[in-house]
């Protein structure tokens, strides 16, 4: 497996390009399952489960076409998806387990063929995400679910017809599955307690592109009143305001300064309120924003990880990596998820000062982290190891990076021209 050495002390300056988000990415991909016609996805960021998704479509027949001449370096792909004809209604278990989003095909299958076997998936190990919502929500639509062997065998051999819907807990998936099935199902379906996130309102705006019927984008209740085909479209991907909230923490752990192009201030509102109240200075500029922290000590800041607009659970260790060498003491609270906390070992061998107390870790800062061998445990955990690491004094290797792979996009590159040491070590 690779590895990642870093020789940390290095601010960071330069431009880095943001790229398309892949949590929106994932269940764009998946929408093309709901129409004949072709749905051409330009701003994929270029990554491991983009990859994934295009293979599990292809093995249900959606020819994916990649356009060579629209993809180059940091500008993002442009995939043509077509399912004309959707041959195979099983999702494997040997592509599901490598991501959960592999769910997401459940839905579009659904809706336009009647019926679907998806394996139960798999993903990163950071806790139960339960797809227990998703199948009660469907079986509201009047689909007929059972799990057996491993897999979800759906049916609505009559076509899903439109009800009130009530999530008892937010959930993202569960909203961009159910939003996709009731695009094609009869009638109104109203889905309360919907998800905000801005990929889930990406994906509504691009079904309404292949002409959907949807109402109250970005609240908490979504109506679809469903139609009976949809068509093709041409949608640029939403930027990705994690990959984002990741460099704007690079530039301030390292005491750097950094244009990040592409960026929105708009879908990072929460992580940036916490990153100004800790010192770090962000600025709107054209085509992007400019992150630095030159100036002052870093702050500690008590943060809680909440559902959109709430901070999100995807910066959390990120964060925790810059509280680590921040002023005086900060707690981080994990609501979302119960296991998200496997990173704070692993900081600890950098020398970071850590008590987890149940859902909560108290982050005393120190004046320096220093360098060590490192082992990653999930996509998030892999990044924050990496900051740690550019911040640290002497060398730090981090074990098992493909999980990076899955989530941003030429990391060690875009570092590296921006002045950090980074390198890339087969395994």
């Amino acid at each position: 497996m690779d590895r990642i050495l870093i020789r940390g002390g290095q601010p960071l300056r330069g431009t880095i390009r943001i790229g398309g988000a892949k949590n929106a990415a994932l269940p764009l991909m998946a929408a093309s399952l709901l129409t004949k016609d072709t749905l051409s996805l330009s701003n994929l960021p270029d990554l491991v489960d983009i990859t994934t998704m295009a293979k599990l479509l292809g093995e249900l027949g959606v020819d994916v076409a990649r356009d060579p001449k629209a993809n180059v370096p940091d500008a993002g792909q442009v995939f043509r998806l077509t399912a004309g004809d959707i041959i195979n209604t099983t999702a494997p278990y040997d592509l599901v387990r490598r991501m959960r989003a592999s769910v997401l095909v459940l839905g579009p299958l659904l809706a336009r063929r009647g019926r679907a076997r998806v394996s139960l998936p798999g993903g990163c190990a950071i806790g139960t995400r339960p797809v227990d919502l998703h199948l009660k929500a469907l079986r509201q639509l009047g689909a007929r679910i059972d799990l057996a062997e491993g897999y979800i065998d759906a049916h609505a051999e009559n076509g899903l017809i439109g009800t009130h819907i009530v999530f008892p807990m937010v959930t993202v998936g569960g909203t961009e599955n159910l939003l996709m099935a009731a695009s094609l199902a009869k009638g109104r379906t109203v889905l309360a307690n919907a998800a905000r996130e801005p990929e889930v309102t990406d994906l509504a705006r691009c079904l309404i592109a292949m002409g959907a019927k949807i109402e109250g984008i970005g609240t908490d209740t979504l109506v679809v009143d469903g139609v009976s085909s949809l068509s093709g479209a041409s949608y640029a991907v939403v930027p990705d305001r994690i990959e984002t909230g990741t460099y704007a923490i690079a530039a301030a752990i390292t005491g750097g300064e950094l244009m990040l192009e592409g960026a929105r201030a708009d879908l990072s509102q929460a992580v940036f309120k916490v990153l100004s109240s800790a010192g770090v200075e962000i600025t709107e500029k054209n085509g992007g924003l400019s992150v630095a922290h030159t100036n002052g000590p870093l702050v500690g800041v008590d943060v809680m990880t909440e559902p959109y607009p709430g901070f999100p659970t995807d910066m959390q260790a990120q964060l925790m990596a810059l509280m680590a060498v921040s002023g005086g003491a900060s707690m981080i609270t994990e609501s979302i998820f119960e296991n998200r906390f496997m990173h704070v070992p692993e900081l600890c061998r950098m020398g970071a000062d850590i008590n987890v107390h149940g859902a909560s870790a108290i982050v005393r800062g120190v004046k320096k982290l220093s360098g060590a061998q490192v082992m990653a445990t999930d996509l998030r955990a892999s990044v924050s190891l990496v900051l740690a690491g550019l911040a640290a004094e002497g060398e730090t290797v981090v074990n098992r990076v493909y999980h990076l792979d899955r989530g941003y996009e030429r990391l060690d590159d875009k570092l590296k021209a921006c002045g950090a040491s980074v390198q890339r070590i087969a395994g």
